[in-house]
């Protein structure tokens, strides 16, 4: 059977993407409708279960991350951002349909997000997350912002959920969504969003016809990383979303979290026959594949004995605008594999 890499998953409805900008939200405006003269503001939306106001649309917003970066740039908010954060190992920028975000918009750290990064930037809003970029061991948090008079926007994919530090509240998809509409709101774009987030559920919905359905759904494994125990998606990361909706089984589909780590026992009970590789960082796809074949306890798992593995791009993964072409590239992956 053939090994398919696909780093970018972007195929898909790139000129259609590249001609929406905006976004809405599911939320209301204080006072009620806008009046004639477009009054706009002040405006509140819900945000990992708090209430947000804002009197007027943040103009220095840093984000943190290659997904929460590029939600900006669908949005088109360039010009309402003072610079992004992060590594430099998140693929090619110079051919996404949001290049134009890339080479207008300042890169201001490849080394992490901190408090005197932002302050420096004289930041209004940091746009992160729990686990993307905020953390209490760092010391960066938005509560930690809040002291400064930094506000704060999570990523919903990132929202705790009540359990210890689990993350996730919703569907990785509605996840997406909700932040579009949000955002939307926050920025008085709220037509961009609309229309964003109706092309994305066309995408899908065209995806999720065409993909295999019942027993003809193999079951798949997203491997992130890590060697002693894998680090994977559970029923709340961007992952579940993307292989289920693509035509796979997704074979921790009953853990309660967003990223997480499980134990290889688990993975080799569950017998995947498709491996999906999240593909960034200092161990890329090929050295996470070259372990994945010759870890002898793996030997005798379907996708490993079979070479069914695929390999995704970290953006097609997290909550991005990516998440629903690489929707539609791994059904094409896995009717493949089945046919």
């Amino acid at each position: 059977m053939p090994n398919f890499v696909r780093p970018v998953a972007l195929a898909v409805a790139v000129a259609t993407t590249l001609a929406l900008t905006g976004c809405g939200a599911e939320v209301t405006s204080q006072g009620g409708q806008q009046d004639a003269a477009g009054d706009h503001y002040p405006v509140t939306v819900e945000n990992c279960g708090e209430k947000k106001t804002y009197d007027k649309a943040p103009q220095r917003v840093v984000t943190n991350d290659v997904g929460i970066t590029e939600i900006m740039f669908a949005l088109g908010l360039e010009d309402h951002m003072a610079g992004y954060v992060m590594p430099d190992d998140k693929g090619d920028l110079t051919s996404v349909p949001w290049k134009g975000g890339y080479r207008k918009t300042k890169w201001l750290s490849k080394q992490g997000i901190n408090k005197e990064l932002v302050l420096d930037a004289r930041a209004d809003l940091v746009f992160a997350g729990w686990n993307y970029g905020f953390n209490e061991g760092d010391g960066f948090t938005p509560a930690d912002l809040e002291k400064v008079g930094i506000g704060s926007y999570l990523l919903s994919e990132s929202c705790r959920n009540g359990q210890g530090k689990a993350r996730g509240v919703m569907a990785p998809l509605d996840a997406l969504y909700t932040d579009l509409r949000n955002l939307g709101r926050m920025f008085d774009v709220e037509d961009r969003a609309d229309s964003l987030i109706a092309t994305f559920r066309k995408q899908v919905a065209e995806a999720q016809a065409k993909a295999l359905k019942g027993a003809d759904r193999p079951r798949v494994f997203l491997y992130d990383d890590g060697q002693d125990k894998p680090l994977t998606s559970g029923a709340y990361a961007g992952p579940h979303d993307i292989i289920t909706k693509a035509g796979g089984d997704h074979v921790m589909k009953d853990l309660k979290d967003s990223w997480t780590t499980v134990g290889w026992e688990t993975v080799v009970e569950r017998d995947p026959e498709v491996i999906v590789i999240n593909d960034y960082g200092d161990t890329g796809a090929d050295r996470k594949r070259k372990f994945l074949k010759s870890y002898p306890p793996l030997a005798n798992v379907s996708a490993v004995k079979n070479d069914w593995i695929v390999v995704l791009d970290y953006a097609d993964l997290v909550e991005s605008p990516r998440n629903p072409a690489a929707i539609a590239s791994l059904a094409t992956d896995l009717r493949n594999f089945r046919y």
